[in-house]
């Protein structure tokens, strides 16, 4: 099998210069950068992560804790994960906890254990006491009192957007659907974006705002709108609810958008190539993946790095869910 040393040979460089092309070291000039690359490529060169790995006290994998793999939104959130780590020759392993607590605490010991070097996490529990923030902890929307990086969607400027194109397509009466956690975090403020346009319009504020666990949204929707028949449109601050208030509607006996319209939260995709064809406000979820991969190798790199919040802007996506 061929060495470093080949490559180097071959490719007429030094051995630390290899090395930092292997390693993606920045500062390479092209020119050089091509010929590693052609030589590596012509003795098939396959780097050995394991002594690699030892020598730097890495395992060379990043742990992506998802609540549920089911969800599109987190699917597709760990396919962008991958696809940023595996630029940088690192592995990602997928730990699905379920919405279980236990089994959260469970994937957290075992990270550490294993010497994962780094976890991006998708999570909502009690973990602080639990985390040890000398590993590298990247969070998505979850805030910690710890010096935690977290990446987020422009949630705030979410909700305002789904109110404003909601009025736009000429619903008269939107209503706000969801749900949030008793521990802060960013996606909270997709109500508080709501709220206070439909406060700038002089409307009312209707719609369900509940502490999770919700069990069923049908009764509470039922008596919303038992109570208040002019509602004309709902926000769903994600888009698995827009597709149960939609179920919901349909049972009822009402169309949807003729009837009712409705706006999600997320742009979900049901393959790399078709999202999903609802109205929705679309997160930018491979530049958010992105971003939490650059945050924790970076924290790899330089474990006293200050940590960082980071807000990347959303759209609106026209479905089949509002007029036209």
């Amino acid at each position: 099998m061929a060495t470093m040393k080949d490559v180097a040979r071959e490719a007429g460089v030094s051995l630390g210069t290899v090395s930092r092309v292997i390693n993606h070291a920045a500062g390479i000039k092209p020119a050089t950068l091509e010929k590693v690359k052609a030589a590596i490529e012509k003795l098939n060169y396959v780097p050995d992560q394991y002594a690699r790995g030892m020598k730097l006290n890495r395992s060379y994998t990043v742990a992506l804790m998802v609540p549920t793999i089911w969800n599109s939104f987190n699917a597709e959130f760990a396919y962008h994960i991958e696809h940023e780590l595996a630029k940088r020759d690192y592995k990602m392993l997928v730990c699905d906890y379920d919405d279980d607590p236990q089994r959260e605490l469970a994937y957290i010991q075992m990270v550490k254990e294993n010497k994962i070097d780094a976890i991006i996490a998708i999570t909502y529990g009690d973990l602080e006491k639990y985390i040890n923030f000398d590993l590298p902890f990247i969070s998505i929307d979850r805030y910690y009192e710890e010096s935690v990086s977290y990446v987020a969607s422009e949630n705030y400027q979410g909700g305002r957007l789904a109110a404003e194109e909601l009025l736009k397509h000429g619903a008269e009466h939107p209503a706000y659907i969801g749900s949030y956690n008793c521990f802060p975090n960013d996606t909270m403020k997709r109500y508080d974006g709501f709220k206070d346009v439909m406060k700038e319009k002089g409307l009312p504020l209707l719609g369900i705002h509940e502490l999770e666990p919700v069990a069923d949204f049908q009764p509470l929707l039922n008596q919303l709108l038992d109570e208040n028949p002019q509602i004309d449109a709902f926000f769903c601050n994600t888009d698995t609810l827009l597709y149960d208030v939609s179920d919901w509607l349909s049972e009822r006996g009402l169309r949807v958008p003729e009837d009712i319209q409705l706006i999600g939260y997320d742009g979900m995709r049901l393959d790399k190539s078709h999202r999903i064809p609802v109205s929705t406000i679309a997160q930018p979820l491979e530049e958010m993946a992105k971003k939490a991969v650059e945050l924790a190798l970076a924290k790899i790199e330089n474990p006293d790095m200050p940590a960082q919040a980071v807000y990347l802007p959303v759209t609106f996506l026209e479905g089949n869910t509002t007029k036209k």
